[in-house]
């Protein structure tokens, strides 16, 4: 008996001493959204998270589910909330439902330029960084869509012509439905995933997107008049579930932030380089823009003003709001420039 127990020691003894050390284990996690696999938002999305997986050893991954697959914005975050997803790449619209301050840089004509864009935008951060936290999400990267114009079955140049039209807003979206109330329009609601059957039935024949996403999205074919005035400015966020990214070992994290500095920038300007390209692209498939003038745009912007006026703490916070107007008052000091690329 003593030598079979001497045996056995002996056994798990040469087991523990040259069995290998099991790697960790690998945490994957789940990416939706809503942008079409091939465009420039899901290829770069690919090289981070190629580069975060590469740096951790394999022991952090990401797999994206493009193109709406899991719902819009709001049933994607639904599934983050049971753990059926682990983050994904939202609208401002889509998740403003729980983060309203994150709708504040949407107002319609805020901004004239990219420079502008940017400066707010950087500000902001710390804000929209404690406003996600609160939420229970990690904000990891800002990403665009870029300026938004109105695209359309027919001519749409005045505010008259917009009153004649059927005008498309987002679901959820208070600001983008005052805005055209005070215009006396009556917008019809829609997910993003429905906009294009619907201009196809005829329910709608009036939709916002940049240059870009209408080709992406394919809303150019049958929305083929552009009013070459942007109408506002659009962005999203790429968010993961605060939980999730907590159980990451520090330098995990650290990888994420790291790669999320390396690829989202540049993400953002290669939206602006398909933006500038999208508008020759439209143009050979047969795409008009259209003028508008610029009493029709001060008429808008007065309208704009009314309507903040009237959704300042209820569509967002005046915090919020205070520190957009005191980004551009500090932007715009001395320079006043009209120029939007």
């Amino acid at each position: 008996m003593a030598r079979f127990v001497s045996l056995v020691l002996t056994v798990v003894f040469l087991l523990t001493v040259f069995s290998p050390i099991p790697a960790t284990a690998q945490q994957l996690f789940k990416i939706a959204s809503l942008a079409p696999e091939g465009s420039v938002w899901v290829e770069s999305f690919k090289d981070f998270a190629a580069e975060v997986t590469e740096n951790t050893g394999g022991e952090v991954d990401f797999r994206i589910y493009p193109g709406g697959v899991m719902g819009d914005d709001r049933a994607m975050y639904r599934k983050m909330r049971v753990g059926q997803l682990h983050g994904g790449g939202f609208t401002m619209t889509g998740i403003a439902d729980i983060v309203a301050d994150f709708r504040v840089m949407a107002i319609p004509f805020l901004f004239r330029s990219y420079e502008e864009v940017d400066q707010v935008s950087a500000d902001l951060q710390p804000l929209f960084t404690e406003r996600f936290t609160d939420k229970g999400l990690r904000f990891v990267a800002m990403t665009e869509v870029g300026f938004i114009y109105t695209f359309s079955t027919r001519p749409r140049t005045t505010i008259d012509d917009l009153r004649q039209a059927k005008t498309w807003a987002p679901s959820n979206d208070p600001l983008s439905s005052a805005f055209f109330e005070s215009l006396g329009i009556s917008p019809i609601s829609l997910n993003i995933p429905d906009v294009l059957s619907s201009l196809q039935t005829g329910l709608i024949d009036t939709a916002f997107n940049s240059l870009y996403g209408s080709i992406v999205l394919q809303w150019f074919t049958k929305a083929p008049f552009v009013t070459d005035q942007p109408y506002g400015y659009a962005y999203g966020a790429f968010i993961m579930d605060g939980k999730a990214f907590a159980r990451l070992s520090p330098e995990q994290q650290t990888i994420i932030d790291n790669a999320a500095a390396n690829h989202f920038p540049a993400l953002i300007s290669k939206t602006r380089q398909s933006n500038e390209e999208s508008r020759a692209v439209l143009m050979e498939r047969g795409v008009t823009f259209v003028p508008t003038s610029e009493q029709t745009v001060a008429t808008l912007e007065k309208h704009r003003d009314l309507t903040i006026d009237n959704l300042v703490s209820q569509a967002f916070s005046e915090e919020i709001f205070a520190a957009v107007t005191a980004s551009l008052g500090r932007l715009r000091t001395g320079a006043d420039s009209n120029d939007v690329p």
